[in-house]
């Protein structure tokens, strides 16, 4: 009788673990990954845009709404496009305000998804997305900037900032780790030399030390830039 009692309350006890386990995963608690894949490799990050919730970016058109995940407190942010920056997507103060977690610039592990929209938008030139087969190593594509004429910059829209601590450098979702990049702000004419230290979601994406070497005070975001390959 005692041994039928505790088979019993062994199963008791497995059903109610199994109906947490259900109603934690239904409210967003046990899973906090997304069911589609990014349609953005890297970090996400922000400039000093105000207004409301909104981003740039450098491959959806204007008008596009991206919906927004930080993988690590579960907030989200849907956002239209209003404009290109040198970002994948780049969020205004306003956008990332809804998803950041408190004294954070950037977010490492998100999901970037189109809203309303069945086809993701194609992957940029060289970009291979999550859980594609990627081609044999002698097949990849050559990085579009490394053929860049001097004196054109070989990245487009703004350039800002994660809060990477550290030496000056830069992260980078076009240039292999190593590469020597010289970052003007035209506005002041300020430069800063950097290395490429790793992947990000930017053409270039600079860290804190390279920032404070080129920014204007109070500013996150450089508008106005060159960005060359130091050979």
């Amino acid at each position: 009788m005692k041994v039928q009692r505790k088979h019993v309350l062994a199963a008791g006890v497995a059903v109610v673990a199994t109906a947490v386990v259900a109603v934690g995963t239904g409210f967003g608690f046990a899973d906090t990954t997304s069911a589609r894949p990014s349609l953005c490799s890297g970090s996400v990050t922000f400039s000093a845009e105000g207004g409301g919730p909104a981003a740039t970016s450098d491959r959806f058109p204007v008008g596009t709404r991206l919906r927004v995940t930080n993988l690590d407190n579960g907030k989200v942010a849907t956002v239209s496009v209003s404009g290109p920056s040198g970002s994948c997507v780049l969020l205004n103060a306003a956008a990332m305000d809804l998803v950041r977690e408190p004294g954070k610039n950037v977010i490492r592990r998100n999901v970037v998804e189109r809203v309303g929209v069945d086809a993701p938008v194609a992957p940029a030139p060289g970009e291979t997305r999550p859980g594609a087969a990627q081609p044999p190593a002698t097949q990849r594509p050559t990085p579009p900037a490394t053929g860049v004429a001097a004196g054109r910059s070989a990245c487009s829209g703004s350039v800002t900032f994660s809060a990477e601590a550290g030496a000056a450098a830069a992260t980078s979702d076009r240039f292999p780790v190593g590469t020597r990049l010289r970052v003007t702000n035209l506005d002041n004419g300020k430069v800063a030399t950097v290395s490429v230290s790793g992947p990000s979601g930017s053409c270039v994406l600079l860290n804190t030390a390279a920032m404070e070497l080129l920014r204007e005070p109070g500013k996150n975001v450089i508008r106005r830039n060159l960005v060359e390959l130091v050979r």
